[in-house]
């Protein structure tokens, strides 16, 4: 890969966008569920995003793994890879962090 793809405004911009737009999941609060779900998706050759999925073997439940999902089907088009001069879709890997009292 000659250019990975990025979120618009890079990655402090994606972790701005991710603080303004994740809500703690109630149930995962409400027992103390903390920890990061690691998710990965494909940034097509037009930006958009597709195939979210949760990987890893551990999973934190309480809804966590199911906010991450829908936080980031929301996601703005990035700006996409580039592999000899063209558009080409990438799989990208996201760690999510929850914790609380942030």
């Amino acid at each position: 890969m000659e250019i990975n793809p990025e979120f618009p405004g890079g990655p402090d911009a994606l972790t701005r966008w991710l603080g303004d737009k994740m809500r703690y999941p109630a149930m995962a609060a409400e027992n103390g569920i903390e920890g990061t779900v690691f998710a990965k998706f494909v940034v097509s050759a037009d930006g958009s995003i597709s195939n979210v999925e949760i990987t890893g073997a551990n999973k934190l439940g309480g809804g966590c793994e199911e906010e991450a999902i829908r936080v980031i089907k929301k996601m703005p088009k990035w700006k996409p890879g580039r592999q000899n001069g063209r558009n080409v879709a990438v799989w990208f890997n996201l760690p999510i962090r929850f914790k609380l009292n942030q």
